[in-house]
């Protein structure tokens, strides 16, 4: 993972609510979305974003929790994968590829979607632009800059 993405996925993470202790959830929740299977590569992200989200201050299982979706390289469930998520009522959805970033923007225009993809997301379609991406999306592309 370059550095670019991770400080991406950092920033994301910080910009996860505090949930009030009124409510029902005890801690806010990230839905992490992966079109792979878990194995060696995505461990490698899942790492990388744990590890971040503790640099600023949260632990999952102590502070947030993540849920986690592997649509083991079959994207026709992601769909489903993210729907799911959206039904628990995450409070962010991280999508680690371009397959799961589309498949939650479509999902949703609530929760925020933090994703990284090699395409560009405004020719593609996840932001309508860099400036002032639609919807609470907030994306990366590794070749604009």
């Amino acid at each position: 993972m370059n550095r670019r993405v991770l400080m991406l996925l950092l920033s994301g993470a910080a910009s996860v609510p505090r949930v009030p202790c009124a409510q029902q959830k005890t801690m806010p929740v990230i839905g992490f979305l992966l079109g792979g299977k878990p194995g060696p590569e995505d461990a490698l992200v899942v790492a990388a974003f744990v590890q971040g989200l503790s640099e600023t201050g949260y632990v999952e299982g102590r502070n947030i929790a993540i849920d986690y979706r592997w649509a083991e390289d079959r994207y026709d469930r992601l769909p489903s994968l993210v729907a799911d998520l959206v039904g628990r009522k995450v409070d962010m959805i991280v999508a680690g590829n371009f397959p799961a970033a589309l498949a939650a923007k479509g999902a949703t225009s609530t929760i925020p979607i933090i994703f990284e993809v090699s395409v560009d997301p405004v020719e593609r379609g996840l932001v309508a632009s860099f400036s002032r991406p639609s919807g609470k999306s907030h994306g990366h592309d590794q070749h604009q800059h």
